[in-house]
């Protein structure tokens, strides 16, 4: 049984979606026999089979490899080995690793996946390199005999079939050609139907045939619909924010909050965009789920797709937030947030922003650019407005971007934790942004197209209580201009999708007067009266 051949045809087209370079390619195919070796593991694949792995749990390749310094490891060696970007390494693994596991699953069958993968450890054992010895268990690279070149998948071109001449060449071959038949055909007969089995989370593919010629229709690959909460004391909400495709599920999940958290439901802000999902899968329970999530204070919350993540302050009652969510959801997979991976969350979201901007295609919606450039985590130092060095090549990218769309003024938000007091962190969140503007303008992008403002702590998108809150608060954000400005968008207390119109375009925040509804750059403590001009 060819495994990697299977996963190479299934899991690679939905990792690597229009990419198909070789040398990413031949990367994960030697990723896919690593990550083999280390499941033929009883102890490691125990850890986590009873759970219910997402296909999109980008964490669970955390989980496989639980030391950060196998992972750095496999990420830098097959970087090296493909000549492909570590950061962009990184993100095909741990993309590729939640999908692999499912295919693995299937193709095991009734048979222990440690067993199986076990069993045909020769199918893959050439695919594994030398140094990969260090990250799988001991004992698994021990029957191949002393001197054997584990592997020499580094080649950058596809393979190529080679003609022979000598007959003698092709009797030696015949034995091998009817092994092979034989095999193709006991595939046949294991996978019944499946003569052509379609990549993992693939769109799927209707077509319709006339007589004169074929119609081939594909969905749309589209985020899942997400809601992140957080509370604060005395069961209030804190922040909350949806992606979602529609009005019509936007009303759905607001209806439900405000059920739950009154008035306090108007901090909730919508991103409404139809590159994301227009159903929640847990949106049937949000009824019993929310008032769960607003008995525990200082607590966050995410559904996304199948799963909930939840995280608290208080250790001790984490366990019974997700035991109680996992009976109100039966349907959901619902777990703790794992420690914070600060590099990896820095590493994931440059890949992740790398890829949104490859999807925008030409003449990009401006608004779909803002939300590309806004995935990027800007880790700053502490105290500090200086930009990293990883996020630079990326900026660099962004910069080039931004000359290319037309018309497009674009807003930086700079934002904080909690940590200093109000004032301070409304400093260091304007020169946060004032540094990513400058930048920009130093990459050639017209001064004139770019805007700044500080909202220091007073717009989170997640809980100040926990080390991964108070790290997604710490955030620059872009916006269209005119949508920040018009639509209050990244004002805290406000209920706002970026969709609505609706407020005077004579209420400036940035102009020199203390007379507007929003903030003012010159006074951020002014701005709660209404512009007399307003109509």
């Amino acid at each position: 049984m060819d495994i990697i051949s299977h996963l190479t045809r299934t899991v690679s087209p939905a990792v690597l979606g229009d990419d198909r370079s070789p040398a990413k390619k031949n990367l994960l195919e030697q990723f896919y026999a690593i990550f083999a070796a280390r499941l033929a593991d009883k102890e490691t694949y125990g850890r986590f089979s009873n759970e219910n792995i997402a296909r999109d749990d980008q964490g669970f390749y955390d989980r496989v490899w639980t030391d950060g310094s196998h992972r750095d490891n496999i990420s830098r060696e097959l970087a090296g080995a493909h000549n492909v970007d570590a950061t962009a390494s990184r993100g095909l693994v741990a993309m590729a690793a939640p999908l692999a596991y499912h295919e693995i699953k299937s193709l095991a069958g009734t048979t222990p996946v440690p067993q199986f993968l076990s069993d045909n450890f020769a199918d893959y054992q050439h695919h594994i390199p030398a140094w990969a010895s260090a990250v799988i268990p001991a004992g698994m690279l021990a029957a191949v005999p002393a001197g054997t070149r584990i592997s020499d998948t580094t080649s950058m071109a596809p393979l190529q079939h080679k003609e022979e001449e000598s007959g003698s060449f092709m009797k030696a071959l015949l034995p091998i050609i009817g092994l092979i038949i034989l095999g193709a055909l006991a595939w046949a007969l294991l996978r019944g139907c499946q003569d052509n089995p379609e990549p993992v989370a693939t769109p799927v593919v209707t077509e319709q045939s006339a007589a004169t010629d074929e119609q081939t229709v594909v969905a749309a690959d589209v985020e899942p619909a997400a809601l992140h909460i957080s509370t604060g004391e005395a069961n209030t909400l804190y922040a909350c924010r949806m992606n979602v495709g529609d009005e019509a599920l936007q009303t759905t999940v607001m209806n439900a909050m405000s059920s739950t958290f009154g008035n306090e439901a108007d901090k909730c802000r919508a991103d409404v965009d139809d590159g994301f999902a227009t159903d929640m899968p847990a949106a049937a329970q949000l009824a019993s789920i929310l008032p769960i999530i607003k008995s525990v204070p200082n607590a966050s919350m995410i559904i996304k797709g199948n799963e909930i993540v939840v995280n608290s302050a208080d250790a001790s009652i984490l366990d019974k937030l997700v035991a109680d969510l996992q009976a109100a959801a039966p349907a959901m997979t619902v777990r703790a947030e794992g420690p914070l991976d600060l590099q990896g969350e820095v590493d994931d979201s440059l890949v992740a922003a790398d890829a949104a901007i490859d999807n925008l295609g030409e003449n990009p919606n401006p608004r779909d650019v803002a939300r590309a450039l806004s995935i990027q985590v800007v880790n700053f130092e502490l105290d500090a407005a200086l930009i990293p060095e990883a996020n630079k090549p990326f900026l660099d990218r962004a910069a080039t971007l931004i000359q290319e769309v037309p018309d497009m003024e674009l807003m930086i938000i700079g934002h904080t934790d909690n940590q200093a007091s109000n004032a301070y962190n409304m400093k260091l969140s304007r020169d946060r942004a004032e540094a990513v503007k400058e930048y920009l303008i130093s990459k050639g992008v017209d001064a004139t197209k770019l805007t700044t403002k500080g909202m220091g702590e007073s717009d989170p998108i997640a809980d100040n209580s926990t080390e991964q809150g108070r790290f997604r608060n710490r955030r620059i954000e872009f916006t269209v201009y005119d949508e920040a400005a018009l639509n209050n968008d990244g004002v805290a207390g406000t209920n706002s999708t970026i969709t609505n119109n609706s407020i005077d375009p004579d209420l400036n925040p940035l102009d020199s007067n203390n007379d507007d509804l929003l903030p003012d750059g010159d006074d951020p403590s002014k701005g709660t009266a209404l512009d007399p001009n307003a109509q």
